[in-house]
């Protein structure tokens, strides 16, 4: 009995390994240390083209603080010139945001160190630019260190 060859057609967009999933993920990193008053970009990816097989999809983002006795560092994170996140350290403890929600931000402490995650179930496309940031609304922040993963279609 002869062997039947058999063929896989992939779907989607026609890279194969991706399919299903997100292609070409990557961290792209941010330090601003001393962090002194004022606004500092930390990440900021803008420009057509960012990946060769489409829009982009922002998939996570973490931003930790060291120091800063008030906690009113603001982290503020844009796709194509929109606002989706601006809440403080302290505002996202206050509300209650200190626990995996669906709202897309979680804050979470350390031994001297405060994390403010970003993230939701499903990746969020964007087409022209991602942009994180904090704008440091006290003294003493010793640095803040932001991470995004990105990803593609």
């Amino acid at each position: 009995m002869a062997a039947k060859k058999q063929m896989v057609k992939e779907s989607g967009s026609g890279s194969p390994g991706c399919n299903g999933g997100v292609c070409d993920p990557r961290r792209t990193q941010g330090l601003k240390a001393p962090a002194p008053k004022g606004t500092h970009p930390l990440v900021n990816l803008t420009g057509p083209g960012l990946f060769l097989t489409g829009p982009g999809l922002f998939l996570s983002a973490n931003v930790t603080k060291q120091g800063g006795p008030t906690d009113l560092t603001f982290v503020i994170f844009e796709i194509d010139g929109r606002n989706v996140v601006n809440f403080s350290f302290a505002a996202a403890r206050n509300v209650g945001l200190t626990q995996a929600n669906p709202y897309g931000i979680q804050y979470l402490s350390g031994a001297g160190v405060e994390s403010f995650a970003i993230g939701w179930p499903f990746p969020l496309v964007f087409k022209k630019s991602l942009k994180l940031s904090v704008t440091v609304n006290e003294t003493d922040v010793v640095q803040i260190v932001g991470n995004v993963v990105t990803g593609s279609l």
